[in-house]
């Protein structure tokens, strides 16, 4: 572990030429990078690319076969995760991380009030006040457009686009300093995501998020994402700024991708 000394120049995350392969080129190969406070990393890519992959061993879900990933704690020190217990890793994903899952179902638990899971990642950090949990969980109804009056209903009475916005909130209640985003649109209606990516994209710049989110909708990784890696057959074929590889694609793949995608 090395103590490092300016936190706004050191990357929040590092992969380190990963690997973690499931038979021949399913999954992820050799990727590397640096992701900065503040800065949305884009992961795009046809189905079986190793998006979700990458994502997993990124967010420490799944190791690698190969490779490093290393993380920046608060107290400015780098620490290789997959070096680090599951138990730390847990904790690391309940406070300073995030996960939103693309169905918000596998991100909340469904049997307790919208209130109660938005509190939970609080208590995990030790508040233990109800009022305090409360009003907290209050607060972050309204940050992600919900009423305050469903505090107590459960979140299988909510839509699709509703629960997504709670699941959002309990990640985003405890203060984390980077989310991980799993197709965090698929499934919902063109209205319902519009509606959420401008609230995602307020929120991000807000509250100075790091993210990484995989989505195979090009049109949310413009919104969203600074830069973007273009995945083919687990392998990275094209990184840099999401404007430059959006509009001037370099690799014959990431080419078919836009011209397929974005043109009428």
């Amino acid at each position: 572990m090395t103590t490092l000394q300016n936190h706004e120049a050191v990357p929040l995350l590092q992969a380190r030429q990963v690997s973690r392969l499931f038979g021949h080129e399913k999954g992820c190969q050799n990727v590397s990078f640096d992701l900065y406070p503040g800065e949305v990393l884009g992961i795009v890519g046809e189905s079986g690319s190793g998006k979700s992959t990458l994502l997993s061993v990124l967010s420490g879900r799944c190791a690698p076969t190969d490779g490093q990933v290393l993380f920046s704690t608060p107290e400015g020190t780098q620490q290789s995760l997959y070096d680090s217990t599951e138990a730390e890793r847990r904790t690391l994903l309940r406070t300073q991380w995030g996960f939103v899952e693309q169905n918000p179902r596998d991100g909340l638990r469904m049997s307790v009030s919208a209130g109660a899971n938005i509190g939970e990642r609080l208590m995990a950090q030790g508040v233990r006040n109800y009022s305090e949990l409360r009003a907290r969980a209050l607060e972050w109804l309204q940050n992600v457009e919900i009423d305050g009056s469903r505090i107590d209903d459960l979140p299988r009475t909510f839509s699709g686009g509703m629960q997504q916005r709670l699941q959002i909130a309990r990640n985003l209640v405890s203060g984390p300093r980077l989310v991980f985003m799993d197709e965090p649109t698929g499934g919902l209606d063109v209205s319902v995501q519009a509606r959420l990516l401008d609230m995602l994209r307020r929120l991000v710049r807000e509250l100075n998020l790091a993210v990484v989110i995989v989505t195979h909708d090009l049109a949310v990784a413009r919104l969203l994402a600074d830069r973007l890696l273009v995945m083919r057959r687990s392998h990275v074929v094209e990184s840099g700024l999401t404007d430059q590889i959006l509009d001037d694609p370099q690799h014959p793949y990431s080419q078919l991708l836009v011209s397929s995608v974005l043109q009428p």
